[in-house]
């Protein structure tokens, strides 16, 4: 997918060079995971957000025909201090205008304070959830397009009650994401009433998760709450309590939720839980967006993704150059009324509108509206494997 977009926006230059206006294309970031606990989520994610460049830069209305190109870096999800060295290398050495991602909350806050701030880069981040992160010292230039966990506790907490269960076990990542997150559903699922017979962190890259499961079951709760990672050691909690019998059903939150998780042995039948995701007439518009490249809309993150991308070249279009601090001051205008609704595939509109001094209110996919510290509200998807795969119950 990725050489597609190449080839796509290598034949848009090729093309102003032959009418004799050739630009120098703009480079924008993109880092994310591509190893580490979540890598089977972030080739889509970095794909979304390069449809939304292509969109873009195909359309020969960005700042009167420049084109936008994507510059890959891992974060790992987990090394802040490899993250922060990919990330120096994008700004310093690559020059990027702007910044898609990163992916995981600590390496993205080590990234915002060591990187992003001092450079005056803007970050759009389309799955950092750590509540920490609303009022980290960014200098302003920090942007999510997924909502805090600070809500997504809440929500799972709700479900949960809402289900019946009153009882549970909880496991976290020993990271920022992890404790933040189970801090917020504690705080929630405690006031509702119901009850946490245990909560204890666990370590990613283990080969064996047998002894946290057993403490986890030995609490006595019959329903275990897993907050962590889909390829990780998330993933081995599930699997060693469905080899040992301790638990045979999960819930689980964003990090957890993927297609990598459902060829665990023995099955997870019934397993439910919350992702950051709409049914809105911008989700679906993105969904047919994303067929038409061969790219699966409902995969998580995809829509924060594109959206994410959509919003950094938007907010140039607006500042009239892909300046670093016309962007960072620019997001908020595009992404927040008033101005015409921008929705998926609709980029080129929202181009000449702002071309034209109008204004646009880009509401995308997730129904993006930033709050003062660059916070959306977002929504989320209850989904429950049925079937074999993860199906959507409800929205919330």
């Amino acid at each position: 997918m990725q050489n597609t977009f190449k080839k796509t926006l290598l034949a848009t230059a090729a093309a102003a060079l032959i009418a004799g206006t050739a630009h120098a294309d703009i480079k924008v970031g993109v880092i994310l995971g591509f190893t580490g606990p979540i890598e089977s989520l972030t080739p889509t994610m970095a794909d979304s957000a390069e449809l939304a460049f292509a969109e873009i830069s195909n359309s020969g209305l960005l700042l009167g025909g420049e084109s936008i190109t994507s510059v890959r870096a891992d974060s790992t999800c987990v090394d802040s201090s490899a993250a922060t060295a990919a990330a120096e290398r994008l700004v310093n050495s690559d020059n990027v205008v702007a910044i898609m991602g990163a992916d995981c909350s600590g390496v993205t806050g080590a990234i915002a304070k060591n990187v992003g701030a001092p450079n005056g880069v803007a970050m759009v981040s389309p799955s950092a959830t750590s509540p920490g992160l609303t009022n980290i010292e960014d200098n302003g230039v920090f942007f999510r397009t997924a909502p805090s966990d600070a809500r997504q506790g809440v929500v799972l907490a709700d479900i949960v009650m809402a289900r019946g269960i009153d009882t549970v076990a909880v496991t976290y990542t020993n990271n920022d994401y992890g404790k933040g997150l189970a801090d917020a559903f504690a705080t929630a699922y405690l006031a509702a009433g119901g009850t946490i017979t245990i909560e204890a962190a666990h370590e990613d890259g283990k080969a064996d998760y047998s002894a946290e499961v057993g403490a986890l079951s030995a609490s006595g709760a019959s329903e275990l709450v897993v907050l962590g990672y889909l390829d990780q050691g998330g993933r081995g909690i599930i699997q060693s309590s469905l080899d040992s019998g301790a638990f045979d059903r999960f819930i689980l939150a964003d990090g957890m939720i993927g297609a990598s998780l459902l060829d665990v042995d023995g099955g997870i039948e019934g397993t439910f839980g919350t992702l950051p995701g709409s049914e809105s007439q911008g989700a679906a518009m993105f969904n047919d967006v994303a067929a038409a490249a061969g790219l699966e809309g409902t995969a998580p993150y995809a829509a924060q993704s594109y959206d994410a991308g959509a919003l950094i070249a938007l907010a140039m279009q607006s500042a009239g150059s892909a300046d670093r601090a016309g962007i960072v001051a620019h997001l908020t205008k595009v992404a927040n009324a008033p101005g015409e609704i921008i929705l998926p595939g609709e980029l080129a509109k929202g181009l000449q509108i702002l071309a034209d001094g109008g204004q646009i209110n880009y509401e995308g996919a997730t129904n993006v509206e930033f709050d003062s510290n660059g916070d959306p509200a977002g929504s989320y998807l209850e989904q429950e494997v049925k079937g074999g795969a993860f199906t959507t119950v409800k929205v919330h």
